[in-house]
């Protein structure tokens, strides 16, 4: 009798799918896709297939070598194709913006730049929904997946809040300002404080990285920059907890009103 251990079978996430005919299904089927791993060197013929399925369908897109590709699914038969599934659907900006008017609500809005940690990702969503926030807008690159972590730390906040996921945020800044939305940027940099601004008003609050901040070519084109008094000695603030204190500051201003 062979004693020897078998190797398992690698277990696969249930929202990754793999194999470049499974993949195409799926986004011609429309399921949203968060991210689209393709093997470097992959035939260009087939490369550049699904390179242009996944811009129809607002994908990223990454090319990695086998290696990473077999971290996440084993040794199967990927045929140099991963897609890594949203766990949530996607909302159209213009198209959440026009519901909210539609309901006859005053947008309280967040964008997130650069923010990639699940956890804060999570947090902030969880504390969004909870203050009535109507959505999050984050960037198509360079922001946190939505993961079955994230879902977890929103508490299923992810599974109610409208999340709009969008190629250029600076295009997403001047639609809002078209449809008569501030944009407050949150930054030390600022002169005015959180409290000293008008949040009752359409407005859309905008937070960053805690390494970088909020890219520059968005703060050129806000509509007004703010910060929070801070009067310990330590003059940071998780970016979770700095989204509570502004939406906070936000729901008790129209409530006053």
């Amino acid at each position: 009798m062979d004693r020897r251990r078998r190797k398992q079978p690698k277990k696969i996430d249930e929202n990754i799918i793999f194999g470049f005919h499974p993949v195409m299904e799926a986004m011609q089927a429309g399921q949203p896709v968060d991210k689209l791993l393709i093997r470097k060197g992959m035939q260009p013929d087939r490369a550049s297939r699904i390179r242009t399925l996944a811009k129809e369908s607002n994908a990223q897109v990454q090319v990695v070598p086998d290696e990473k590709l077999q971290r996440l699914v084993g040794d199967v038969n990927h045929q140099g194709v991963v897609a890594m599934l949203s766990l949530v659907d996607y909302h159209e900006l213009e198209t959440l913006i026009q519901d909210i008017k539609t309901f006859d609500k005053v947008p309280l809005l967040l964008m997130l730049d650069g923010i990639t940690d699940v956890r804060n990702f999570g947090a902030i969503a969880r504390t969004a929904e909870c203050m009535g926030a109507q959505g999050i807008i984050i960037p198509l690159e360079g922001a946190a997946p939505i993961s079955p972590v994230a879902i977890k730390t929103s508490a299923g906040a992810l599974s109610y809040l409208p999340i709009c996921r969008e190629k250029n945020l600076v295009d997403s800044l001047l639609m809002l300002n078209s449809y008569g939305i501030q944009s407050v940027a949150s930054t030390e940099k600022a002169n005015d404080s959180f409290f000293e601004l008008d949040l009752s008003q359409p407005t859309c609050i905008i937070m960053g990285s805690e390494d970088k901040g909020i890219s520059s070519s968005l703060l050129k084109r806000v509509d007004k920059l703010a910060k929070i008094p801070l009067a310990g000695r330590v003059q940071s603030l998780n970016v979770s907890v700095a989204a509570g204190m502004v939406l906070s500051e936000a729901v008790r201003q129209r409530s006053a009103k």
